[in-house]
């Protein structure tokens, strides 16, 4: 791996263009005073990938309609506080993607959505993963979302990975005890096994 902090600014740069973050609460890490346009069209100007307002534009409302927010001119103009909390996020990941990284951090990214929404977002996910060739980094205590979605687990016990395997193999053959007591204290997913 590299060391992001020996990078020099340039480099450090395109790595931030490369690694993008989805929040547990998009309404946190909205800017209120921005539209949902200006919000995704941020990075664009920050990582200098658009040469002027119109082309970030045609970018942005490109970005909506792949996150599912249509018509896009009903969601342009539109502020944070107007939108759903299922919106919201969708406008997080639209802002996390506008870039075209290669990582995309997700923190706890449906813990905070109804379970219906949760679904939505997280099939969202897997379609734009396949479309965009993303690799996520998907954190969360939510054992269910972690067997729907990710390809492999590792499972983390006071700041340590104590164990890493395929999710299969992880919910089917768990080694370590706490991974173990993990899997035992979500009974409903030990019945699915």
């Amino acid at each position: 791996g590299t060391n992001l902090a020996t990078l020099n600014r340039h480099s450090l740069q395109e790595i931030r263009r490369q690694i993008q973050m989805v929040f547990q609460d998009p309404h946190a890490c909205l800017n209120p005073l921005m539209t949902v346009g200006e919000s995704i069209a941020d990075p664009l100007f920050i990582h200098k990938l658009a040469a002027n307002s119109t082309a970030a534009k045609n970018q942005v409302n490109e970005m909506l309609e792949r996150v599912g927010l249509t018509p896009v001119e009903d969601y342009y103009n539109r502020y944070p506080a107007d939108l759903s909390g299922g919106q919201q996020q969708r406008v997080a990941i639209a802002r996390a993607l506008i870039t075209h990284p290669s990582l995309v951090i997700c923190d706890e990214p449906v813990s905070m959505l109804d379970a219906s929404v949760q679904t939505q977002v997280l099939e969202l996910m897997l379609e734009l993963k396949e479309a965009f060739n993303l690799t996520y980094l998907f954190i969360t205590h939510d054992l269910w979302v972690a067997r729907f979605f990710c390809d492999g687990i590792a499972v983390m016990n006071k700041g340590q990975i104590v164990e890493k395997k395929p999710t299969h193999d992880l919910f089917t053959n768990p080694e370590h005890p706490y991974t173990r007591t993990l899997l035992e204290a979500a009974p409903l997913l030990d019945k699915q096994r």
